[in-house]
């Protein structure tokens, strides 16, 4: 398996594979969702087994509305493993790869909404015993999480501010 940026190439097969993790339920919302965050996407990362994208997830610039000034910070979302290859540390590489970069580039916060028992193996903690607060009250309280990168401050609290494509596809708490 090799971990790489996604390709424009990717599209498709990123699509389809959201579509199959997430199922038929939440799969198309989802799979939409990574196609309207693509453009503003600070990195969009594939997992791939002989040439077959078996991994995918994408980490969006958002806003933290802290006391002193709005920071710029990273939304984990959307993160998909397919199926047949679930079980096999595709995820946490991907995660893992993602926060690497992220951390190069100066990033201070990386927040997700998502599993605990999945993402605190991760170094994921919940964002309210931080002081952060939830841009949704659709978001359970244990499912929303932020990873501190080494730029982080720790006068950087307040609430996380998604971006606007998050609501127009209602993808706030979705679980």
């Amino acid at each position: 398996m090799s971990l790489r940026l996604e390709h424009p190439a990717d599209h498709p097969a990123v699509r389809d594979l959201h579509r199959r993790a997430f199922g038929p339920e939440h799969g198309p919302v989802v799979a939409a969702l990574a196609d309207a965050l693509r453009p503003a996407s600070a990195l969009s990362l594939v997992a791939e087994d002989h040439g077959e994208a078996v991994g995918h997830v994408m980490f969006t610039p958002a806003l933290l509305d802290a006391p002193r000034r709005l920071v710029d910070v990273q939304v984990l979302s959307p993160l998909a493993v397919s199926p047949d290859h679930q079980k096999r540390g595709i995820g946490s590489a991907l995660v893992r790869h993602g926060l690497d970069a992220l951390a190069e580039l100066g990033a201070p916060l990386v927040f997700l909404e998502g599993d605990p028992a999945y993402y605190s193996r991760l170094g994921f903690t919940p964002g309210a015993e931080l002081a952060f607060r939830k841009p949704s009250l659709r978001i359970p309280d244990p499912a929303f999480q932020v990873y501190r990168l080494p730029a982080y401050e720790p006068w950087m609290t307040g609430t996380l501010v998604y971006p606007h494509t998050f609501w127009q596809h209602d993808c706030v708490g979705l679980r």
